[in-house]
């Protein structure tokens, strides 16, 4: 019966770990992803089934060390939630300089029944998101 592990998968396994201890990590990107508020939602007054239709989404970056990523969109049924995800920058020098964005969000309205959209506004002084809930109705 042969063993199972065999000197040349113990030498590198060793071998593994040693380099991988030399590895300088002091180069590697030192960032975060953080939602951030969006201020303001511009919506329709109402959807049509099977159609596509925009919302415009204004949201506002803290500082020059954050960017937009991309927009969380999630289901939940017939709710949506949605924010702004912004990748941050830790190791850049950063100006104080708030910059205001906008993006649209395009919906394709795949359900007959009306969409409550939660867009999120931030945290609360206890750390608990903050939505603006805002329900349209599909014709």
């Amino acid at each position: 019966m042969k063993p199972l592990i065999t000197k040349q998968k113990v030498l590198l396994l060793v071998a593994i770990l040693a380099f991988s201890s030399c590895l300088n990590t002091d180069d590697l990107p030192n960032y975060k992803y953080e939602f951030i508020g969006i201020n303001e939602a511009e919506t329709p007054t109402s959807f049509t089934f099977g159609a596509r239709d925009t919302i415009n989404l204004k949201y506002t970056l803290p500082n020059s060390c954050y960017s937009f990523d991309n927009i969380y969109y999630e289901y939940q049924d017939t709710a949506r939630v949605v924010a702004v995800r912004a990748f941050v920058d830790l190791d850049a020098v950063c100006t104080q300089a708030t910059i205001e964005k906008e993006y649209k969000l395009i919906v394709n309205v795949s359900q007959k029944q009306d969409y409550l959209f939660k867009f999120f506004k931030g945290k609360d002084t206890n750390g608990e998101n903050i939505f603006e809930e805002i329900v349209i109705p599909v014709n």
